[in-house]
């Protein structure tokens, strides 16, 4: 006598979830709640279904290669980016999985790698459609229907950020960043969505990611005449840079401008600390990898927002007083 055996199709048809439901509750990601875990693991065990240990990661093999995408103007050695390559090689160096920086025009590209990564897409951005006319597997940091995506909560986090200067009673804001990434556009959304829900009078005053960026712009703006008390910086780096120009130009943070980051970045070259949104770079970086296995198996394409957090430092605080 012989006894059935079960697929994880016929799991999911069985618990009325989807494959890549079944698959992540057998990998055990954390991306799936728990009532639903409890129900797929009482199904399987009804069934008798034990998945097969190879199977749990056929995505990755020894010697196969991970590439990392990056927009053409983003600079490799940045806070951020070491900190996100470092979380992804803790968790694919052990099985062999090697990095590789692409060049961001990937027709140029000799000889693929097994799955893609790609960084700061852009509206027009070619590379997932290369990607997919070359059939290899990518996932995307940012946001894009129909493709495999994670993203920190770029708008949401904007929101917290603006919000905190509002509520610390701030009404002339400023936003420093913009530019044609996803991330600029998000966060810039945010700002504005804030600003407006508290009636503050909002800027946008253009500068990169960088610290000299932030440095630049903001300095040039206030000897131009500008003047505002609330600032947020589309980054820590360029946050980091706005206090310096501020502080160079004899206006003190927070007491004449308070400023606020985005990402959390550790250590950074600050006599106080920066009030920012956090970002949780590890968690992306999972989820990241977590959705290439699945690409890599063929389960349909989802996306996930991670949750971000306020990290309250030291240069926000009200405005001064309009002399008399």
């Amino acid at each position: 006598m012989t006894t059935a055996r079960y697929t994880i199709d016929d799991i999911a048809r069985v618990a009325g979830v989807s494959k890549g439901t079944v698959s992540r509750v057998i990998n055990g990601h954390r991306t799936v709640a728990s009532s639903t875990r409890q129900h797929v693991q009482a199904v399987m065990d009804q069934l008798g279904y034990a998945p097969d240990p190879a199977a749990r990661h056929l995505s990755w093999r020894k010697g196969q290669t991970l590439g990392l995408s990056f927009g053409r103007f983003d600079p490799l050695l940045s806070p951020y980016h070491v900190l996100l390559t470092r979380a992804l090689e803790a968790r694919t160096a052990p099985q062999g999985v090697q990095l590789v920086n692409l060049k961001s025009d990937l027709s140029a590209v000799r000889h693929l790698p097994s799955a893609v990564l790609v960084m700061h897409a852009q509206d027009g951005d070619e590379r997932l459609d290369q990607l997919t006319r070359l059939g290899v597997p990518a996932v995307l940091i940012g946001h894009r229907e129909g493709s495999f995506w994670v993203a920190p909560d770029d708008v949401g986090g904007a929101q917290l950020a603006t919000e905190q200067l509002t509520a610390a009673g701030h009404c002339q804001l400023v936003y420093l960043g913009g530019g044609p990434s996803q991330v600029a556009q998000d966060r810039e959304r945010g700002f504005r969505l804030a600003a407006s829900a508290a009636g503050a009078h909002a800027l946008t005053l253009d500068a990169d990611f960088t610290l000299l960026g932030g440095y630049r712009a903001v300095r040039r703006a206030w000897e131009g005449g500008l003047r505002f008390t609330g600032l947020f910086a589309q980054s820590d780096e360029s946050a980091v840079g706005a206090v310096a120009a501020l502080e160079d130009l004899g206006v003190p943070v927070p007491q004449a401008v308070s400023v606020v980051g985005f990402d959390g970045l550790p250590e950074l070259p600050l006599p106080i600390e920066l009030t920012t949104v956090s970002q949780d770079i590890v968690r992306i970086a999972e989820c990241a990898l977590e959705l290439m296995q699945e690409a890599v198996a063929g389960l349909p394409a989802r996306g996930q927002h991670i949750p971000v957090r306020l990290m309250t430092g030291a240069t926000v605080a009200p405005p001064p007083h309009p002399a008399p």
